[in-house]
């Protein structure tokens, strides 16, 4: 009974209805991103100011600090602390090797683009102003792993619920927001603003500010295994709007001067983001890696090629200028749409100004990864993600 209805599953894969959540592996032996360099050779290492980079790599070791590569580096940051900006950059330049992230064809460039947490104003209860749920896990949803009985299929997670003797694709973003409702009593929360929760969607995790006051921080909890669809694509492809106009802001100012289209558009994202209510200790959410993200200084990558824990140089410029963003960061988080080797999501705090800032963020840039000098470069490549990673996408790509 158990391989049928494993099979099921595979078969509505096959079929495209749930989508598959890839799983961090390494990258292929033919090729390798990381190319050794000199710190003379990283843009900008000596104008940066990294001591507010080391705090959010003390906090990367609370993760990572067990392993044998990171054991020495972590130990001796540990001692440190705190540090002046000279003190950590000589301690990054004793114990680190810089090595610069290629793309396959050997360039050097990619894209960078920005994240944050949004907040919304909702309440525990739905009153008339607040009418649009926020759902927890909910009790039906299956989390199948199929490594055991497939393991050609090992990076894959599916979801489906059990609709009499059959796995069939869980509820999609129309079915649950348009349907008749069939998450009722799985709500954590009630908000006032359909896109700002759609955007809570895209970006993973946010913080509720409710009626007496109280803010309550949500993560990503699981999802209901459709791939992501960009409605800022859908809107491109149609002409209601040019590239350069593509922004966040640009796409919320569109569905609200469009209520009934917009409503469309936002369902034809199939994709939907259950969260969890964190303890009141999370002032920030906690990234891929398990540990709360740094503003400014916390930084998405794709796991495959930079390991999750690891300091990256990065050297771009502000959103929408040619003003120079060179800084030391961590590698802290992944998402959806970070995915290749120059490819970085900046994460600029909580909030609507952070939000304004990284909706604007499409720039050019280019990344060294820092690896401990005694680890074995490839080992690095190969390593695990702490936790569940948030659901987060881009909404222009």
């Amino acid at each position: 009974m158990k391989k049928l209805i494993l099979l099921s599953v595979v078969l509505v894969v096959l079929a495209g209805c749930l989508g598959p959540e890839p799983e961090q592996g390494p990258v292929s032996a033919e090729f390798s991103p990381l190319l050794p360099v000199s710190w003379e050779q990283v843009q900008g290492w000596s104008y940066d100011q990294p001591a507010a980079a080391f705090g959010a790599f003390l906090k990367s070791c609370r993760a990572v600090g067990k392993r044998a590569q990171w054991q020495q580096v972590c130990a001796e940051a540990a001692r440190l602390d705190p540090v002046t900006d000279a003190e950590a950059r000589t301690y990054f330049e004793t114990y680190f090797q810089p090595y610069q992230v290629q793309n396959e064809d050997g360039s050097s460039a990619g894209l960078i683009t920005g994240y944050y947490g949004p907040e919304l104003a909702g309440s525990r209860v739905p009153t008339e102003e607040y009418r649009y749920p926020i759902y927890r896990q909910p009790d039906d949803l299956l989390t199948i792993d199929l490594s055991a009985v497939y393991p050609e299929l090992g990076r894959y997670r599916l979801r489906g619920r059990i609709e009499g003797n059959r796995v069939v694709p869980y509820f999609d973003r129309d079915e649950i927001d348009n349907g008749v409702n069939p998450l009722a009593g799985q709500e954590l929360f009630w908000v006032k603003d359909p896109v700002d929760l759609f955007f809570l969607h895209i970006q993973g995790s946010g913080r509720i500010r409710l009626p007496d006051g109280e803010r309550v921080m949500v993560n990503y909890a699981n999802q209901n295994g459709y791939p992501y669809r960009s409605i800022g694509r859908l809107l491109l492809d149609r002409g209601e709007m040019t590239s350069d106009q593509m922004s966040m802001q640009n796409i919320r100012r569109w569905v609200a001067e469009n209520p009934a289209a917009g409503k469309e558009l936002l369902a034809e994202n199939p994709s939907y983001v259950f969260f969890r209510e964190l303890p009141d200790s999370y002032q920030y959410p906690p990234g891929a890696l398990g540990v709360s993200l740094t503003p400014l200084r916390s930084l998405a990558v794709d796991p495959h090629v930079i390991p999750l824990g690891a300091p990256v140089f990065l050297a771009t410029t502000f959103p929408g200028t040619d003003y120079p963003l060179q800084q030391l960061m961590v590698a802290q988080d992944t998402g959806g749409a970070i995915s290749g080797q120059v490819r970085a999501d900046f994460f600029w705090g909580m909030g609507d100004d952070a939000g304004k800032v990284a909706g604007q963020m499409k720039q050019q840039g280019q990344l060294w990864v820092l690896l401990p000098k005694e680890a074995p470069q490839t080992e690095p490549l190969q390593s695990r993600t702490e936790s569940s990673s948030q659901h987060r996408e881009t909404a222009s790509e």
